[in-house]
């Protein structure tokens, strides 16, 4: 099938796997270069060099592959030139080799949005927690709000194990009644681990986390590490009450995490909303599963839930 023939959908995630690669090579190189270009944008709040080319790299690609989707990324910068050598003009033939699922078949360019986090989980990256790093690429429907698609790339998975000249990465991908690919889901750990901030840490998540009587917490960095966590079963729940996340940090890790049938909403297992025009941050938190996600939905304190709304 040519890929002109290929539904839209399928094309921006097969641009997007090529793309986060490009991207995860570009947070490698500024890293290897040592010169981060760190900007606190505010409290635990950075932004570096690899930030900023990175994401540049990701919607100008996406662009010049599709002209009429509209693309947010989490760093407010210009655009500017960027060197042909940054952009990324190749797809996926595994992605493209997809069957469509039939409803998400005839989206076209117009009807898709997608979000982007160039580099989930900067402070990690400046302080050399290199596998908590991850390059997110959301799709999600304009009409519905939903998420539908995305890509989570780990450009240091592995990293201690190989050689930095052996390094590539891991991309993982998925679309909603599909599948999700490049990571396969894995029987969970006894107990009841719950995954959460480092850094990000109030009164309310920690009421949140302490009402599932979580045999242990892991505290790492980024929304798309938290999710691999998920699947990969080192861990039954990851708990954020507190508004901190935004869009561009939970599309894509909601999209592959449902297309292996898990779930991510709020703390009030309220779906989150991925509209153009829908509020960058997500203000009643998120609550993400592999399965159970109505026990912990159930679970969470009524004054967490409230003190939510009042964001």
């Amino acid at each position: 099938m040519a890929a002109s023939n290929v539904p839209t959908i399928l094309r921006v995630i097969a641009a997007s796997v090529k793309i986060s690669n490009r991207a995860g090579q570009i947070i490698r190189d500024v890293m290897r270069q040592g010169e981060l270009g760190i900007v606190e944008k505010g409290i635990n709040d950075l932004q570096t060099e690899a930030d900023r080319t990175a994401q540049r790299c990701i919607t100008a690609s996406l662009r010049r592959h599709f002209p009429k989707l509209r693309v947010f990324g989490e760093e407010d910068i210009e655009e500017g030139d960027l060197p042909e050598s940054f952009l990324c003009l190749d797809s996926c033939n595994d992605v493209l080799k997809q069957k469509c699922p039939e409803r998400l078949s005839k989206l076209t360019e117009e009807e898709l949005i997608v979000w982007v986090d160039p580099l989930d989980g900067t402070a990690e990256y400046t302080q050399g927690l290199l596998d908590h790093v991850t390059v997110l690429i959301g799709v999600s429907s304009a009409k519905s709000g939903e998420a539908l698609a995305g890509v989570v790339h780990q450009p240091y998975h592995n990293y201690k194990s190989v050689s930095p000249e052996q390094l590539t990465g891991r991309c993982i991908w998925g679309v909603v009644e599909l599948g999700s690919f490049g990571i396969q889901r894995q029987q969970q750990l006894a107990g009841r681990v719950v995954t959460t901030s480092r850094s990000h840490l109030t009164a309310t998540v920690i009421d949140a986390i302490n009402a599932l009587q979580p045999t242990h917490i892991e505290k790492v960095g980024g929304a798309g590490h938290k999710v691999l966590l998920l699947i990969e079963g080192r861990a039954h729940a990851y708990v954020f009450a507190s508004p901190g996340c935004k869009k561009w940090d939970t599309c894509a890790p909601e999209a592959v995490l449902r297309a292996l049938g898990g779930s991510l909403t709020d703390m009030l297992g309220k779906s989150i909303p991925y509209f153009a025009d829908s509020p960058r941050g997500n203000s009643t938190g998120v609550l993400a599963t592999v399965k159970d996600h109505s026990w912990y939905v159930e679970r969470i304190p009524q004054a967490v839930k409230d003190d939510m709304l009042r964001y």
